[in-house]
């Protein structure tokens, strides 16, 4: 008995030697993920980084928000998620700051989209939503009071989302579908507005011509996206849109504008880019040209 013991005592002892760098590994990958998505396709940056004048980021005030987004009944700024308890995230829970993501509803019952895509983010899978919840815990907490939000247009929180895992890589279209509608979010802009200035999913997919205004006097307007090959990316070969997605440059060296985040898309992995182009290969053509705002013809050529 005392052998067997013996026995048992070193089998346990060595399931636990394996077991705790398994579950480090886990929690490594896992932190890597949240830090590529945060930091490539989902470009949270993009807008909660706060922001100078000339929209440069401010050094040292990573995630702090303060991003002022105007558009038609909204007078917008971008949160401070970093992990100050007073100002930031760091007293929410992970399922508050899933639901935050995924649905758009703050612990006290808020509502905070638009302008956070939450639309595009409640098709996100688990393992993606909890990487980016690891990854937000490790952000250093910046004291930074951002003012209040304010709408004069309805509101409403996302239903439950429903977690579903990503397309596999293998599946290139899908897997692109999927980094376009649930973490980059770029129909959230690239798409034609209705007659209340809404993006009309239905009609005007991927079309352009949204208008948004960075700051007074600055106002910029989206391109259209569609495999139209008179108004859109039709025309345009691979190398071209991945130069457009990840240095904002056109085929014809026109410099693409802000808030299109192509720093940040920069960082997406070669095998990422391939399946976001051969998405938007898929996307039903739509004649719309865009012309662009007279800001932008000044600042970017």
């Amino acid at each position: 008995m005392k052998v067997l013991a013996q026995a048992l005592s070193a089998s346990i002892l060595a399931l636990s030697a394996t077991a705790v760098p398994a579950a480090a590994q886990d929690d490594d990958a896992l932190l890597k993920r949240g830090e590529y998505l945060m930091n490539g396709p989902v470009a949270c940056g993009n807008c909660h980084n706060t922001r100078a004048e000339d929209m440069s980021f401010v050094p040292g005030m990573a995630f702090a928000g303060g991003f002022h987004i105007v558009d038609k009944g909204i007078d917008a700024y971008a949160a401070n998620i970093t992990q100050d308890p007073d100002t930031g995230i760091g007293t929410w829970t992970d399922e508050e700051i899933i639901t935050a993501i995924r649905e758009g509803k703050t612990p006290e019952g808020e509502i905070i989209f638009p302008p956070m895509p939450v639309p595009t983010y409640n098709n996100m899978s688990d393992d993606d939503v909890q990487a980016i919840v690891a990854y937000l815990r490790t952000i250093k907490p910046v004291h930074h009071e951002v003012p209040e939000s304010k709408f004069e247009i309805p509101q409403q929180a996302m239903p439950p989302a429903k977690g579903n895992p990503a397309p596999p890589m293998s599946d290139k279209v899908a897997y692109g579908g999927y980094i376009v509608t649930a973490l980059a979010h770029c129909f959230e802009c690239h798409t034609s507005p209705d007659a209340n200035g809404v993006p009309d999913f239905k009609n005007g997919l991927g079309a352009g011509g949204f208008m948004i205004q960075l700051a007074p006097g600055m106002e910029v307007v989206t391109p259209n996206i569609t495999s139209d090959p008179e108004t859109g990316l039709g025309n345009w070969t691979d190398d071209d849109i991945k130069k457009a997605i990840t240095e904002g440059i056109d085929p014809d060296g026109v410099h693409l504008s802000p808030p299109m985040p192509f720093p940040f898309f920069a960082n997406m992995t070669p095998e990422d880019l391939d399946a976001v182009v051969a998405y938007v290969r898929t996307i039903p053509p739509i004649v719309n040209k865009v012309e662009r705002t007279d800001f932008q013809k000044k600042a970017f050529q």
